[in-house]
């Protein structure tokens, strides 16, 4: 790919690693329509930046934007020259993206989450469990979940396009961050258009 059409974000005080120095450096802050004629995002950061990223492009309707990830300096060769391919792109109904993996967690004071929780017509639990875990998949259909009742305790996997969970209240955790308030309802599930993941 032509150089002048890939760009980087650094994010953490993050320098480029060698393989990416030249490149356009955008700035990580910047309004989220400044992605430009770019057809390669590298993103150099831990995987919240990378999300963070997914989300602006998401809501710019800029998924056409080739993304690479970076956290080692060595990645760098591949996500300049990589191939990218089409994987599922998971959100919530705030429109944020999540990478890695998502949690329903207990509001402050609880120890469990109550209430009900489904992966597409698949119930996860009715009832009470510790906490939930949900990640993305790289095929179709698209994310799995499972439940966390306790040390070691942990449920099946269970895959599908959307997790949804209705409860008495809860916290949700994407990629390590942690929503401020609790919230009685929330649902992650497959977008429409998938990102395009390079070298994954």
């Amino acid at each position: 790919m032509d150089t002048a059409q890939v760009a980087v974000m650094l994010f953490g005080g993050r320098r480029a690693p060698r393989a990416l120095r030249g490149l356009t450096v955008l700035d990580a802050g910047a309004a989220q329509d400044s992605f430009g004629d770019y057809r390669r995002i590298v993103v150099v950061g831990s995987t919240a930046d990378l999300a963070v990223v997914l989300t602006r492009l998401l809501r710019a309707d800029r998924l056409d934007i080739e993304v690479a990830h970076v956290t080692r300096p060595w990645q760098g060769r591949r996500a300049r020259a990589g191939l990218a391919r089409r994987v599922p792109l998971i959100r919530d109904e705030t429109g944020s993206v999540i990478v890695r993996a998502a949690r329903w967690l207990p509001s402050p004071g609880a120890a469990t989450i109550r209430g009900e929780a489904v992966v597409d017509d698949t119930v996860l639990f009715d009832g009470e469990v510790s906490a939930v875990r949900i990640e993305p998949t790289r095929a179709l259909p698209g994310l799995r979940a499972r439940t966390e009742s306790g040390r070691l305790r942990l449920g099946s996997w269970v895959t599908g396009r959307a997790a949804q969970l209705g409860t008495t209240g809860a916290v949700v955790d994407r990629d390590g961050t942690t929503a401020p308030r609790p919230v009685r309802r929330s649902t992650f599930y497959r977008h429409t258009e998938g990102w395009l993941r390079v070298g994954g």
